[in-house]
């Protein structure tokens, strides 16, 4: 961790390769690389860092540079990027929670990780050092802080000019190839603590008691995490336990609905209709589809029926008004969390304060425009007409690939239309029903279980094609700081995966089944391909099987190219350095070995984690179990994500961050889409709504003949009639008709024929599209009340979080500047004594 005198700390490690040793490129073009190098090195020397070069042990060609930074370099720019530091303990008394002593049960012990000393801050001053709470000038910046202010300065340092144009920046020479890698150390293995005394060894104790499979059910130790990785690192942390942490009533509540339809599945009457071989084995079905499809008998969707009766449960709809109300809790109370954080991490004024312009944003600054506001000069990369070209042509690049998914969703609904007629072919379901595998693998069931794969595998390959997309047309934009470069990148990026994920789940939701027409007169898309149907039970199954397979496949293939990847390369690098060397390998050289974290960081932890998040609230009354699954996901994945960062990546540069940036916005705009697809799924995908206008009106009279409300006869009073003489011939089946029947039964609600207004719609049609739309806007404004009850009650910042937040600028306004006006008067004191004095000698009189 030390210069070779071991007294200077490193704090930052450049690696390159020996130029005079390369062999792939040619002399002139390794001569100019090692004069940007040295022009570059000379400059960081000149700049005030102190650099060290000591070359590889296990392979000569690599050199490593060490860069230390001094004290009063840490002071000059500690100020320059207005780090807030510590200026004396918190002495605010804080009254614990009553809960305190159930949740010590779950917390790091604090005799292996002390708890972090609280401390009022202020931005940093050279010319009020005396005012900081330095008590050792080498613990003053811890090592992540350290880090940063190196790396501001490695992304600022100029190696060459050409055409009056400077190119400077870390990042420019490592794309280059003039470095391979830049990076802090990790300050001792994760296998065992360092045997220096002088060493910390925080890496080991995160290992050990954080990402350790063995503390699952654990508190994260967040402070000690934020002081080794930075507080960008630590807020994901902190969201992501957050999260995990109110999945725990979403999944309970989940779970006790769930249940509800197990244990009142027996009950249903509609199934048990269905399965009843004297009312579903005598109700013969129209085929669904032209030609190859024949007629079925009701009973051979019994199983799926059963199945329903479980999803598709008046705990369904109570569960959905609950994540309605959930997720408004969840994002109030994580705002009251972010606050404390922002405080305790010294975040509250960052983006105004500390956060500097990107480096390649500032190459680019050639054009000078007037600042409204200071009324001076500043250089800009480009003009107002040349932004307005980059966001024109940005826009138009989005809206092309999200129209290219639509595209391929549209494939997808083709290939369902078309496989559906080989599907019926060879899986026949004869009118008996009597092969026990025609319960289960329907034409529906195998159509259904292909195209979500197919769907999952589309998915995945456009992913993998529009991140390199967005990640270039974010750079064409030029946003001006880290902050508004992740912001651009992560609108992008949620908007096309939003599209690319949900589409599918969207289609089988509100569009399957919906616009099919009646046999006698089937919708065509494309005019050649028949329209889906839904099975007698509705799509709502279909839906689910959609959500499993896609959360479950999307889990397992992040979980292998996250964690199995990374573990397999740093696997054969070390297999190879084995080979090469017994010799003992510094720790420069191990955290070389280690896979970079990429320029983008999180931001694929983050997106993971938000479309789960957007799967658990906006269908969720298809898949009660959604919340449990997650739960699970997430425990794994805090752990996984702990000790991939532990282990197999190097360390990050330590990064500030206020909040979880524009995933906030993304979250609350899925929540209040939630309740609108939610009440939709109710409404327009599940039979509920059908079912309790039946019960409610047309079981009795004058429409029913049941001399009180029950369900019963609600399976014959739902199939529509028609006559088969009616079928087009492009429509009519070709398979004999076995029977002295002449009419065949289908899903919806018109009149049978004979009738004055034959195949339209019926009363009981135009009863339940009525209930369902007054349905859908009582349960939004009920919801949306709540909702906007809950956050008013609920404030942002909590009183504590206010009080120390005003202590902490009134202990800063009392030490620094007082102490200035104290000097002052000092002074000023001082002057008009001199001058008293003159005055004095001037006027008395001679001694004699």
């Amino acid at each position: 961790m030390f210069f070779s005198d071991g007294q200077r700390r490193i704090d930052f490690v450049l690696v390159y390769e020996d130029e005079t040793k390369k062999m792939t490129h040619k002399r002139i073009d390794r001569k100019k690389q090692k004069r940007k190098r040295q022009v570059y090195e000379s400059n960081l020397i000149n700049n005030g860092l102190q650099l060290e070069a000591t070359r590889s042990v296990l392979d000569e060609k690599l050199v490593f540079v060490k860069v230390h930074a001094p004290w009063e370099v840490l002071c000059t720019y500690a100020e320059v990027m207005h780090i807030k530091l510590p200026l004396q303990p918190d002495d605010l008394k804080t009254r614990e929670s009553a809960f305190n002593w159930f949740t010590s049960l779950f917390r790091v012990d604090e005799n292996i990780i002390k708890p972090e000393q609280e401390f009022f801050t202020a931005p940093f001053e050279k010319e009020h050092l005396s005012n900081f709470y330095i008590q050792d000038k080498d613990t003053f910046f811890n090592p992540a802080t350290r880090s940063r202010i190196v790396h501001f300065i490695l992304s600022r340092v100029e190696y060459a000019t050409k055409n009056n144009v400077k190119k400077f920046g870390i990042n420019k020479l490592l794309d280059s190839g003039i470095y391979k890698a830049a990076f802090p150390l990790h300050d001792s293995s994760f296998r065992h603590p360092s045997t220096d005394p002088a060493c910390p060894s925080e890496r080991y104790l995160l290992y050990r008691e954080w990402a350790h499979p063995k503390n699952i059910f654990k508190l994260q130790p967040l402070d000690f995490i934020r002081k080794y990785y930075g507080e960008k690192i630590g807020i994901y942390f902190a969201w992501l336990g957050f999260y995990t942490n109110m999945l725990i009533v979403a999944a309970f509540v989940g779970v006790g609905c769930f249940l509800y339809g197990c244990l009142t599945k027996d009950n249903c009457t509609w199934s048990q209709e269905v399965c009843d071989p004297n009312i579903g084995g005598n109700i013969i079905m129209c085929p669904q589809c032209d030609k190859v499809c024949t007629y079925w008998n009701l009973t051979s969707t019994c199983e799926s029926s059963k199945k329903l009766c479980i999803f598709d449960s008046f705990g369904t709809l109570v569960f959905a008004v609950f994540m309605g109300i959930w997720v408004t809790l969840f994002l109030e109370f994580w705002k009251r969390r972010q606050a404390e954080l922002e405080y305790e991490w010294d975040t509250v004024e960052y983006l105004e304060q500390e956060e500097q312009v990107r480096p390649e944003y500032e190459a680019q600054c050639t054009h000078v425009v007037m600042n409204e506001i200071t009324q001076q000069e500043e250089h800009v990369p480009y003009t107002a007409c040349g932004k307005c070209i980059r966001m024109t042509f940005c826009a138009s690049a989005v809206f092309f690939w999200i129209l290219l998914i639509i595209a391929s969703v549209i494939g997808i609904i083709v290939y369902r239309l078309s496989v559906f007629l080989v599907f019926s072919a060879t899986l026949s379901r004869h009118i008996n029903g009597t092969q026990a595998i025609h319960k289960y693998l329907t034409p529906q069931t195998a159509t259904s279980v292909t195209a979500s794969l197919i769907s999952f595998v589309v998915i995945m390959v456009l992913n993998i094609i529009y991140e390199k997309v967005a990640i270039l047309i974010t750079d064409f934009e030029l946003p001006r700081t880290q902050t508004d470069y992740e912001n651009s990148l992560t609108t992008k990026m949620f908007l096309f995966q939003f599209v690319n994920y949900y589409s599918s789940c969207f289609y089988i939701a509100f569009f399957k089944g919906k616009f099919v027409g009646h046999p006698g007169n089937p919708v065509y898309w494309l005019g050649k391909y028949r329209n889906e149907e839904c099975d007698p039970g509705g799509c709502l199954l279909e839906l689910t099987t959609q959500l499993a397979i896609i959360v479950g496949g999307k889990a397992i293939w992040n979980n292998i190219q996250e964690v199995l990847l990374p573990w397999v390369k740093n696997l054969i690098g070390r297999y190879c350095a084995d080979a090469r060397s017994e010799k003992i390998v510094p720790r420069w050289e191990h955290d070389y070995h280690l896979q970079p974290i990429g320029k983008l960081g999180l931001f694929y932890e983050y997106l993971e984690m938000v479309i789960q998040f957007g799967f658990v609230t906006l269908f969720v009354a298809s898949f009660p179990l959604a919340p449990l699954l997650a739960l699970f996901n997430n425990m794994l994945e805090i752990r996984l994500d702990a000790w991939k960062l532990t282990t197999q990546f190097r360390r990050m540069v330590p990064q500030k961050a206020q909040d979880i940036g524009a995933w906030q916005p993304i979250m609350q705009g899925i929540a209040i889409l939630a309740v609108v697809t939610n009440a939709m799924i109710i409404a327009f995908t599940s039979d509920m709504i059908p079912r309790l206008v039946y019960y409610w009106s047309f079981s009795v009279p004058p429409y029913g003949s049941h001399s009180s409300h029950t369900m019963k006869g609600y399976i014959n009073n739902t199939l529509s009639v028609f006559n088969i003489s009616d079928f087009r011939n492009a429509s009519k089946p070709s398979s004999p008709w076995f029977g002295n029947q002449t009419t065949c039964r289908y899903r919806d609600f018109r009149y049978p024929p004979g009738h004055q207004h034959q195949y339209e719609h019926n009363i009981y049609y135009w009863h339940v599209i009525a209930a369902k739309l007054a349905f859908i806007i009582v349960m939004e404004h009920v919801i949306y009340f709540v909702k906007f009850i809950i956050s008013y009650i609920i404030p942002d910042v909590s009183q504590k979080t206010k009080s120390k937040v005003k202590r902490e600028k009134y202990l800063t306004q009392k030490l620094l500047h007082e102490n200035d006006l104290k000097v002052v008067k000092k002074t000023m004191g001082k002057i008009a004594d001199k001058i008293i004095k003159g005055v004095d000698s001037t006027f008395r009189p001679k001694s004699e």
